[in-house]
């Protein structure tokens, strides 16, 4: 069962690639937040970078980024500067937020069942959850996404 939309978000507190820790009850504006399940594999690879490419246009409309997987902080920082990803990247490694957002569940993948990360985003606007996007394909998601948040944002504009 995904998250409700329309709810204060559920809080993040993570060690981040960033000089401290991120904390999402500091930031008063919108965050983006992608909840993926592994750095340097294809798909999560292919989903950064394509959040990488739209980093400046996120920033134009004043939307902060961050990607969640559950690696830590040394795989994190190797997997942006191999990929020049230009947000921070928070590790969960006890996975308490995925399971706060959940994203954390039963996967199956060839046949077999395990649990994983259930590749999620979810765009928050002043500390409420507007839109949450559940086991997402990465293919155009950035931009999709992208898109919904610019007509959030014109339409609470007007």
């Amino acid at each position: 069962m995904k998250i409700k939309e329309n709810i204060k978000a559920p809080k993040i507190l993570l060690p981040s690639t960033g000089e401290s820790k991120f904390e999402l009850d500091k930031i008063k504006g919108r965050v983006l937040v992608y909840f993926y399940p592994k750095d340097d594999t294809p798909g999560c690879t292919f989903e950064s970078i394509e959040f990488s490419k739209m980093f400046k246009q996120f920033r134009k409309i004043k939307c902060k980024l961050v990607g969640i997987s559950k690696d830590d902080l040394k795989t994190h920082k190797k997997f942006k500067k191999k990929y020049k990803i230009p947000f921070e990247l928070l590790s969960d490694v006890d996975l308490k937020v995925h399971k706060k957002y959940k994203v954390w569940g039963q996967k199956t993948f060839m046949g077999r069942k395990f649990l994983g990360t259930i590749r999620s985003t979810v765009f928050i606007d002043r500390g409420k959850i507007i839109k949450f996007w559940y086991n997402v394909r990465v293919k155009n998601h950035a931009s999709n996404v992208f898109e919904f948040i610019k007509s959030y944002i014109e339409v609470r504009n007007t």
